[in-house]
């Protein structure tokens, strides 16, 4: 553990620490963050592969004072520094996935096409790349008794983690925070796109017994579908049906305890930041309108913690960037909220 005796959590956050001005290593933190700068499979705007670097600027304006879980930061938050051979395969992979799309979006035939029956192919050998990176990083950190999170890049960037979570934990839940559901089986032949996320976990981790869906508005016939067939294992609170409830008298606790009862013991949080009302995250991906304010999210999580249940990792995704960094700036805020619960949630557990 650091020693804080000359640390003062109330001053000016210091560049030259870490991410929220902390001065961990990722030797004696508790909880590591891993970055995960890629985006090769957004289909509307781009952006999100660079905001770690934002985020962990903006995140020095962040007071470490949090109402609910008052001392979760002095175990130890550490940012991993960005993999630039990730980064530098990602932007040139987006490159052609920008041609690759725009192709078949104009309705040309993809057997008529050898070149973009090409590009495809490496798009996804490097989805594949990517998810066995991740997977292979994640692995190591819980191996030395870490709490990890994730901080996207695009939604599809956390799919390696999941595989390093179920080895590490059993059978668990999964609570998504989003705009989409996330469930199409192969997004533009993308087979790991970040629209067909929680299709892939459901189909490849049996240990994921549970997915609970909040805040869902934007989906296809195919994904309500998935949902009905799936016998209970996807249990979907969608955006309209939250808001009608609150229409009609139910208020947010109610509901949250509808949330909850769905959940099993073990939670992972993946946390697509367009859940959110996007007045909160303009530069999204793909922004929809709905979602929630920061602190109904926050609410929930902590009636999951007081319910019992043990959160055993996030991911965060989704983030855009923008010249007055306001995105980046309700993500670090997030990103220390995710943290924390995770530390406050494990007090009780051992990680190792």
């Amino acid at each position: 553990m650091a020693d804080l005796t000359h640390f003062d959590p109330d001053s000016a956050g210091n560049p030259n620490n870490g991410i929220f001005g902390l001065p961990f290593t990722e030797e004696d933190a508790k909880l590591v963050i891993l970055p995960v700068p890629w985006e090769v499979t957004v289909s509307y705007k781009a952006g999100t592969a660079r905001a770690t670097e934002k985020i962990c600027r903006a995140s020095l304006q962040v007071d470490l004072t949090d109402d609910d879980y008052a001392n979760g930061w002095k175990q130890g938050i550490f940012l991993r520094e960005i993999d630039k051979n990730v980064l530098a395969k990602s932007d040139y992979l987006r490159k052609e996935a920008e041609l690759y799309i725009n192709y078949i979006a104009e309705g040309d035939a993809l057997c008529d096409n050898k070149f973009m029956q090409k590009v495809l192919r490496e798009i996804n050998e490097g989805s594949a790349f990517l998810n066995e990176w991740v997977y292979e990083q994640t692995k190591e950190l819980l191996g030395k008794g870490k709490l990890v999170g994730i901080l996207g890049g695009d939604h599809s960037a956390p799919f390696g983690f999941y595989k390093a979570i179920a080895e590490k934990y059993g059978e668990f839940g999964m609570l998504q925070i989003d705009a989409h559901a996330d469930l199409r089986s192969s997004y533009e032949n993308l087979t790991y796109s970040h629209a067909s996320i929680m299709y892939n976990a459901l189909e490849e981790i049996p240990q994921l017994i549970k997915l609970v869906q909040v805040g869902i508005r934007d989906y296809s016939s195919g994904e309500v579908d998935y949902i009905k067939k799936s016998n209970g294992r996807v249990v979907t609170f969608f955006d309209k049906k939250i808001k009608e409830r609150g229409f009609e008298g139910d208020t947010w606790k109610q509901i949250v305890e509808d949330i909850i009862a769905q959940l099993p013991e073990k939670v992972y949080v993946t946390f697509d930041i367009d859940g959110l009302d996007p007045k909160l995250c303009p530069n999204t991906g793909t922004p929809v309108p709905g979602g929630f304010e920061t602190q109904q999210v926050n609410y929930l999580f902590r009636k999951i913690i007081e319910s019992g249940r043990q959160f055993i990792g996030f991911d965060l995704n989704e983030i855009g960037v923008s010249s007055n960094e306001w995105d980046e700036n309700v993500g670090a805020r997030v990103l220390f909220k995710l943290c924390n619960l995770l530390i406050a949630s494990n007090e009780n557990y051992a990680t190792v």
